[in-house]
């Protein structure tokens, strides 16, 4: 009996350890096998458009996103608006004016115009906020920059991409149509789910987990759309999509040292920086799609793959940021105790 525990713990701590490995990174992963399978099928995503699925299911995802938010701890930050405004400032204009600027000396024009959607795009809705808790950040002011950020995006979206895009040519974009576009598709669901959010209190609870899992799941499904749809052209431009992830690495360093630095200048403290520094410097890809497919999608069909490399990148960049911030405020509890 002893020798048969001997010989079956190992493989209980072995079992134990590949499920807590798998979810912590299973959604990386699931990028990994979303790009394969998409370049693998390539046109086979016609079922998606057929059916309105991405554009349903991103519906979905944000009236998730507006039945989850928790708006109690939010008080203090409108009496303190400095912060929220100076990032409303970083992610909506000096983001966007830093990467058109950067990309236009580096990359192809069908890359620029994707460089410039994904950095027109508003701070992203989950991932930040949870980073911003594993680097034991301010919270609540994550939830504002959040919140904030995804209200007054939808609107700034249209104007600053007919100014960035038409740089240097001549691009006429459906400013109203897509404005309408995207209040109907984000930000309609956010606040109906907002309001049911008291109502449907006990569901919300007891599907919390199942709601994260279905929103990264949209972010799979979009990257294996995108990839799948434009296979024969990743292939002829795969040469330059080592460049193209140089740049992004690149631009998104840049972007994390510029608001640590904004943080610092206007004076936040190490919580409020950890939050400031690690959200405003991320970006939506749901958004970036939608505005993709919208007006890019038959002209640039690799427009979106920047998008897809930036998300990417900040999903695993920002991990070891939210790390070095929460090692940053274990020492200082250390030293103050």
């Amino acid at each position: 009996m002893n020798s048969l525990e001997r010989i079956g713990l190992p493989r209980v701590v072995s079992a134990i350890r590949m499920t807590a490995f798998f979810k912590k990174y299973w959604f990386f992963g699931g990028i990994i096998l979303a790009v394969l399978g998409g370049y693998g099928l390539r046109d086979q995503n016609a079922w998606l458009r057929e059916y309105d699925i991405l554009t349903i299911g991103i519906f979905i995802a944000f009236f998730i996103t507006g039945l989850t938010l928790e708006t109690s701890q939010l008080s203090t930050q409108l009496r303190q608006f400095k912060a929220p405004l100076a990032a409303m400032i970083s992610s909506l204009v000096f983001i966007p004016l830093l990467a058109r600027g950067l990309a236009g000396f580096v990359l192809s024009r069908e890359y620029v115009i994707g460089v410039c959607i994904i950095a027109t795009a508003p701070v992203t809705v989950v991932s930040g906020t949870v980073m911003t808790i594993i680097g034991r950040g301010n919270i609540p002011l994550s939830l504002f920059i959040c919140v904030l950020g995804n209200f007054i995006g939808i609107f700034t979206i249209p104007f600053s991409l007919q100014l960035l895009v038409a740089a240097g040519s001549h691009v006429d974009l459906p400013l109203l149509k897509m404005l309408l576009n995207l209040i109907t598709t984000v930000l309609v669901p956010i606040v109906l789910g907002y309001l049911l959010r008291v109502r449907l209190r006990g569901f919300r609870a007891r599907h919390k987990l199942a709601f994260s899992v279905f929103q990264q799941s949209m972010v799979l499904l979009i990257i294996f759309n995108a990839v799948a749809g434009s296979g024969p052209n990743i292939r002829e431009a795969g040469a330059t999509l080592p460049y193209l992830l140089a740049f992004i690495l690149f631009l998104h360093s840049l972007i994390l040292v510029m608001n640590c630095g904004i943080a610092k200048i206007i004076g936040l403290d190490r919580p409020s920086t950890t939050a400031f520094t690690i959200h405003t410097s991320q970006k939506t890809l749901a958004v970036s799609y939608l505005v993709w497919s919208g007006y890019f999608a038959s002209e640039y069909p690799l427009a979106l793959i920047p998008g897809i490399v930036y998300h990417l990148t900040q999903m695993i960049m920002d991990t070891f940021v939210a790390e070095r911030f929460r090692k940053l405020s274990d020492e200082s509890v250390g030293r103050s105790g």
